[in-house]
């Protein structure tokens, strides 16, 4: 093993994050946060680890991108027959991760999962590149294939099956909503000593604020 590894460290000494400073709704500050990610031009600020279980119990992770957020909470898309559909399916619980390192910041965040309408899938598809929409038919995700050229082939003859025509959405995928219980901002502070904040939801309308230990 590389022993370079053990020696990689950076000080954090941006910002700090303070109970005074901060928004009581977790939605609004995480939108602001959000919002100095995108003004930083941060590349894919709204990338973010999204966390699962298999039916057997372990854990599954990937990077996926925010693709919606309300008040309710953060919206993802994908094939609903893929290893996260399927595990969803079993066991409607997720959690998500943000790393904006520029920011020296992270956001987690932990809750329910459910499909959003048929409605607002077909609204999102709809304003996707071409390209990603023939993709969305294209991808049997997660599924083994022989070659590349199997993904080639199949685009190439559904471009041709859809030219000049309205490209409608698989009914294999769509999006789903994370309905979060907490969300926990992350600041990066000198010495490791970090700043915490973690609301944790009472009921539909508020939120607790508990400052956790680094």
């Amino acid at each position: 093993m590389n022993s370079e590894i053990a020696h990689l460290r950076q000080d954090y000494i941006l910002q700090t994050l303070d109970e005074t400073h901060i928004d009581r709704d977790p939605f609004r500050q995480f939108q602001t946060w959000f919002d100095q990610a995108v003004t930083a031009q941060l590349r894919e600020p709204n990338a973010m680890t999204l966390a699962t279980v298999t039916p057997d119990g372990l854990p599954s992770a990937r990077v996926v991108l925010l693709k919606g957020l309300d008040e309710q909470g953060f919206v993802f898309y994908t094939n609903y027959q893929s290893h996260k559909g399927q595990e969803l399916a079993a066991t409607p619980e997720a959690a998500l991760v943000f790393w904006w390192a520029d920011l020296e910041r992270q956001v987690r965040v932990a809750g329910s999962v459910e499909k959003v309408s048929a409605e607002e899938s077909d609204a999102y598809f709809q304003s996707r590149p071409i390209g990603n929409r023939l993709g969305a038919w294209v991808s049997n995700q997660s599924q083994v294939i022989p070659n590349r050229e199997v993904l080639e082939q199949r685009l190439h003859d559904l471009t041709l099956h859809y030219h000049d025509q309205v490209i409608p959405r698989p009914s294999h995928w769509g999006g789903y909503r994370l309905f979060p219980r907490t969300i926990e901002f992350w600041q990066g502070r000198s010495n490791r000593l970090h700043d915490r904040l973690l609301y944790r939801r009472l009921d539909a309308a508020s939120w607790q604020v508990e400052r956790l230990s680094p």
